[in-house]
């Protein structure tokens, strides 16, 4: 499990619901500068679950990858922001 990477995800469109491949993931809010604190997020045994600090609602859809979103690139790669 250490040779994985938790996917961070971030709500730049600011959407009410983004559909994901993870069910264990980080929510960052935006993407930096306007990111909040990056919180780890595990759904569980659920199929959603709200990010406390942007309210953002995360739905599994197990159709998609772990590092797809619905819409799409909502995944945070740091090396594309920089």
């Amino acid at each position: 499990m250490a040779d994985q990477t938790v996917p961070h995800f971030c709500n730049d469109a600011g959407v009410e619901k983004i559909r994901i491949g993870a069910k264990e993931f980080q929510c960052m809010g935006a993407s930096p500068p306007f990111d909040h604190p990056h919180v780890y997020l595990d759904m569980g045994g659920d199929s959603e679950i709200i990010c406390p600090y942007c309210s953002t609602i995360y739905q599994h859809d197990p159709a998609l990858a772990p590092t797809e979103s619905v819409p799409p690139n909502c995944l945070y790669r740091p090396d594309a922001a920089a």
